[in-house]
């Protein structure tokens, strides 16, 4: 059978059979194919609506290599890749006092992005009640939220890096999940599997920050909000350890068992805007944290749906399948949720000691 090589450099052929003349070019044959959907081991079908460009039982030295290259997991690599480069910025940030809301956008957008938050003035007295003013952003903007002083000594930074560590977990995880689980049947379910371990840690550790800062004068509630939503997400990690519910007929129960987890936080966070509800950062908190739930929901609807593959099975192989889509969406909440933090510290830190 005659085969052709795709954009990736990889050998591609339509039938596993296809694969070399026997011997040790056979191995050597194989460890460069892209299969298509049926000619998968078992373990391998998760998506059937993705027809091609399969990787199947590699060497891990041609796995790692196809980093590089094209397949249909090549932007499920990159996109939380690029993610975890963003939060591993924020924390050498972080780490060296240098973390602000002005300072990350002038980092990753620009001076453009900088002089968009700085643009309007600020004025304690007369700030609007909109949740959507730029003042708040401008006033975060301008104050180093997380430059140790003196000054600040009572608002510690272990929440916030809590989360960072969290969020880069989960990232790193999904990349090198995403990576290396076509190697073999024992990589599949344990990266898989460190994949939604990675994803529970990062909703524990979203938590942290806002109920530290926001419950700081109410440690009881802070204690029982942080010690419930930590014993839940333990409980959904040994729930999805269990090797059958990695397939993909379970695909709703994770996103059910995650969506869950991440709907916990309504009740501190209603709870807060109940005890701090004259203080305007902490609406404009809200705003952001409600935009990061509909992210997360946007994204767990594509994942559960798989749109847009379903509805052209084989157009989106490449790109533009669902889970791409999914991984946008999650680093775009997490951004969201950055921010939400960045305002709470920034109004615990003018709240008097």
């Amino acid at each position: 059978m005659k085969k052709r090589r795709a954009r990736s450099g990889f050998s591609y052929s339509r039938q596993a059979a296809a694969v070399g003349d026997g011997g040790g070019s056979k191995e050597k044959e194989k460890a460069r194919v892209l299969l298509k959907y049926e000619a998968l081991p078992e373990y391998l079908k998760d998506n059937e609506f993705i027809r091609d460009y399969y990787r199947c039982e590699w060497p891990l030295k041609d796995v790692l290599l196809s980093v590089f290259s094209l397949h249909n997991e090549t932007f499920n690599i990159w996109t939380h890749f690029v993610g975890f480069m963003i939060f591993t910025g924020m924390m050498m940030m972080s780490l060296t006092e240098k973390m602000s809301m002005e300072n990350v956008m002038a980092t990753f957008f620009g001076e453009r992005g900088d002089g968009w938050l700085t643009s309007k003035t600020i004025n304690r007295s007369n700030a609007s009640d909109s949740f959507f003013t730029d003042s708040y952003v401008g006033r975060i903007a301008r104050s180093p939220v997380l430059h140790a002083s003196k000054d600040s000594d009572s608002v510690p930074l272990w929440p916030w890096l809590v989360f960072l560590v969290g969020a880069m977990s989960c990232l790193i995880f999904s990349t090198v999940s995403h990576l290396f689980a076509c190697h073999s049947r024992r990589f599949y379910y344990f990266f898989w599997r460190l994949d939604y371990a990675g994803i529970a840690l990062m909703i524990i550790c979203s938590f942290f920050a806002p109920i530290y800062y926001a419950f700081s004068d109410h440690p009881y509630w802070r204690f029982c909000y942080l010690s419930s939503i930590t014993l839940v997400g333990f409980l959904v990690v040994l729930t999805l350890l269990a090797p059958a519910l990695s397939s993909s007929r379970f695909r709703s129960l994770r996103a059910g068992l995650f969506l869950f987890m991440g709907f916990l936080g309504v009740i501190p966070a209603t709870h807060a805007v109940i005890l701090h509800w004259d203080h305007h950062q902490i609406r404009v908190s809200l705003v952001y944290e409600i935009v990061m739930g509909l992210l997360y929901g946007i994204g767990a609807f594509f994942y559960v749906t798989r749109i847009p593959e379903r509805w052209k099975p084989g157009a989106f192989d490449i790109v533009g399948h669902s889970h791409q889509i999914f991984h946008v969406f999650v680093v775009a909440a997490a951004l969201a949720h950055c921010a939400a933090t960045l305002i709470i510290m920034e109004w615990r830190r003018g709240l008097p000691a």
